[in-house]
């Protein structure tokens, strides 16, 4: 499946991974959890304890008026998360450049 993936002190890149919950972990480096802050029908995928177990703040997620609201500890990713499908997917073509852009230096 086709993703994002955003490391701290770099630029996002679009890598290819497998579809499987190892392959998740693997790049956030323990356990999942998925969190989905925009109306698009996309997950950010992080490690559930990347706060508790002082991973380096990587970006901060913004509110519509431009304020902080929460921030991401450690790598995360970016995929696809259909609302009539139970898992995640690659993240649809159309929206690589604004999720790229989204979380650029």
């Amino acid at each position: 499946m086709q993703i994002i993936v955003v490391r701290p002190f770099t630029q996002p890149k679009v890598e290819e991974i497998e579809n499987t919950l190892e392959a998740k972990q693997a790049i956030v480096g323990g356990y999942i959890q998925a969190i989905y802050p925009w109306e698009d029908e996309i997950a950010l995928i992080c490690n559930e304890e990347g706060k508790l177990l002082g991973l380096p703040i990587n970006r901060f997620l913004w509110s519509e008026d431009g304020e902080p609201v929460d921030y991401i500890a450690g790598t995360f990713l970016i995929c696809g998360a259909p609302i009539d499908s139970e898992g995640f997917e690659s993240i649809p073509d159309k929206l690589i450049d604004k999720y790229i852009k989204l979380f650029q230096f």
